[in-house]
């Protein structure tokens, strides 16, 4: 009987962390072991150390004694690129790979090795560049990029609005629309569900309001945090969550609250797993999607609709991915906008049990690991019959 394809996965990202390309890796390479492959995951010396079915997870050794990696391209990713580059280099002078599959920046080191081996390679982009701060290693980055997607085999986009940049393209390349899905796969329990709400309430009648996800600027953290001190001041019983953030970024908006005098309304919970997070989110009244930039989907959307509450979300090409007026509120981009749909909301509880109705139904339907193993199994059996 003759032995599974193998696949070589590389990505410089930590894994495992909470946030949304290691997440998404983590269903990538389980989701491949299922469709039948054997898999080898090249990944960063950083991050939670966690074991997949089927998957051997080999990580580069830490030259530069780094604790941790910040999101998008950095030199120190285009350093640890060129130490993946010579590992896998041995990885495929003793083993024979069908697929070389690269993440974001190590798109061009699955290219070059697949290349060299005869294998196929596959591409996988996961933001926009263009959301970045230009300047020179940002427009070489973004050249690469194109370079990768004109000769790769596949690529595979998180978000339809990345499919359309290797279409513009013109090149041929197939490019294929794999959906990010929920960052867990557990299901919130009531007992949980109760424990965190009793975690971030203060008083029974509050109304909570919660965000999710890092603070980085293209999430809209600036436009969320001056949209609170209106909002605030519009319904007395809001409390806003954040879920998320480093220590220094909390101590920073922390006093910038004090400042207006409404700190003691906002509760920074720091970070949650990803299997705890459904439990917090569900505890919350209404979640909030501020996103400003970007092309790609926001992860924490789909967390959202899993658990069924009412979204406020910026009215923002990003967030029209997957929401329409028909599971959320939507509103321009502008603080006191924002401000007043999150206002508007923890006035009217029917409102937000009619756009609760509607969330689930698309995770049910769209956004869920079936599918996206579905799209994976697809994408290779069509770069392999190639």
């Amino acid at each position: 009987m003759s032995r599974p394809a193998r696949v070589l996965f590389i990505a410089s990202q930590p894994f495992f962390q909470w946030r949304g390309s290691p997440i998404r890796l983590g269903f990538d390479v389980a989701a491949l072991a299922q469709n039948g492959y054997e898999v080898d995951f090249l990944t960063l010396p950083i991050g939670e150390r966690r074991e997949i079915p089927g998957v051997r997870i080999v990580r580069a050794p830490n030259l530069f004694f780094a604790k941790d990696i910040a999101i998008g391209p950095s030199p120190l990713k285009f350093a640890f690129d060129g130490v993946m580059l010579l590992q896998a280099l041995g990885m495929i002078c003793r083993r024979r790979y069908a697929v070389v599959h690269g993440v974001e920046d190590c798109g061009i080191v699955a290219l070059l090795l697949a290349r060299l081996r005869g294998a196929r390679a596959v591409f996988e982009k996961h933001s926009d560049s263009k959301s970045y701060k230009r300047g020179f290693v940002m427009r070489a980055y973004a050249a690469v990029e194109r370079f990768v997607m004109r000769h790769a085999d596949a690529v595979i986009g998180t978000g339809p609005g990345l499919v359309a940049q290797v279409e513009a393209l013109g090149c041929g390349t197939p490019a294929w629309h794999i959906s990010d899905i929920p960052s867990s796969l557990v299901e919130p329990d009531a007992e949980g569900v109760a424990k965190a709400r009793r975690e971030m309430a203060r008083g029974e009648d509050e109304i909570l309001a919660l965000y999710v996800g890092s603070f980085a600027v293209y999430q809209g953290i600036e436009l969320l945090f001056n949209a609170m001190p209106p909002a605030l001041a519009r319904d007395a019983r809001l409390r806003f969550i954040v879920v998320g953030g480093t220590d220094a970024e909390i101590a920073q908006w922390r006093a910038w609250l004090a400042e207006r005098g409404c700190d003691a309304r906002v509760s920074f919970i720091g970070k949650r797993s990803p299997d705890a997070l459904p439990c917090y989110l569900a505890a919350a009244d209404i979640l909030l999607s501020p996103r400003i930039a970007g092309v790609n989907t926001p992860l924490k959307l789909l967390d959202y609709l899993k658990v069924s509450r009412a979204i406020a979300a910026t009215d923002h090409p990003a967030n029209r991915l997957i929401l329409d007026e028909s599971t959320a509120l939507l509103a321009p981009p502008e603080p006191d906008a924002f401000a007043a749909a999150v206002a508007t909301l923890a006035g009217d509880s029917a409102l937000r049990a009619r756009l609760a109705a509607n969330c689930r139904r698309l995770v049910d339907e769209r956004y869920n690991f079936n599918v996206f193993r579905e799209g994976l199994r697809a994408c290779y059996a069509a770069v392999l019959r190639e």
